[in-house]
């Protein structure tokens, strides 16, 4: 197990190094978007419309954060389960998407989207959100404000701590007997 520091938008080349349990400190723009997201944005290619975000090199977190306190950026956000948006991510990774973020366990079709287009899934941890929200540096508003917590939101965030649980090459960190975490 290695550990890395990235910066997004993430290239080819950052991940192909990574393996299944190595550790990721990721710094820069990380975009939201949850179930009801992915299927506006889905409706929007579908149209021919530009996508509220660049979807080449980008890295999505599923999440719904909760209200901003006073003097903060964003409220507790923590990962949420990653298989609701399995009918979307292959797609989006052939669009040019490098990375997602969640918890739980990806489909084969995620995983051979991962392998096909050089992607990876991260787990963040589950339950953290107030801890993972403190390495959120500025959060806005940029798509769907109607979706309230499952708005698309540009967030920039500094040495955010991830897992690699699916790499490009084909392995997942849950599979693997006897990981030492």
């Amino acid at each position: 197990m290695a550990t890395y520091s990235l910066t997004a938008p993430l290239r080819d080349e950052d991940l192909r190094k990574l393996r299944a349990g190595d550790v990721v400190r990721l710094s820069g723009t990380v975009y939201t978007a949850r179930d009801a997201a992915h299927k506006r944005l889905c409706e929007q290619l579908d149209n021919n419309e530009e996508p509220p975000f660049p979807l080449q090199g980008a890295v999505i977190y599923y999440v719904g954060p909760s209200p901003a306190p006073e003097g903060r950026p964003i409220g507790s956000a923590g990962p949420t389960t990653s298989y609701r948006m399995d009918t979307y991510a292959p797609r989006l990774h052939a669009l040019g998407v490098k990375a997602s973020i969640g918890k739980g366990k990806r489909s084969q079709a995620v995983r051979n989207a991962l392998q096909e287009h050089t992607g990876v899934y991260f787990g963040a941890t589950g339950g953290a959100g107030a801890l993972l929200s403190q390495c959120i540096t500025a959060a806005e508003v940029i798509a769907y404000a109607d979706l309230g917590p499952e708005a698309v939101r540009r967030l920039t965030v500094q040495d955010f701590p991830l897992l690699v649980v699916n790499d490009s090459h084909g392995n997942e960190l849950y599979a693997k007997p006897n990981y030492d975490l």
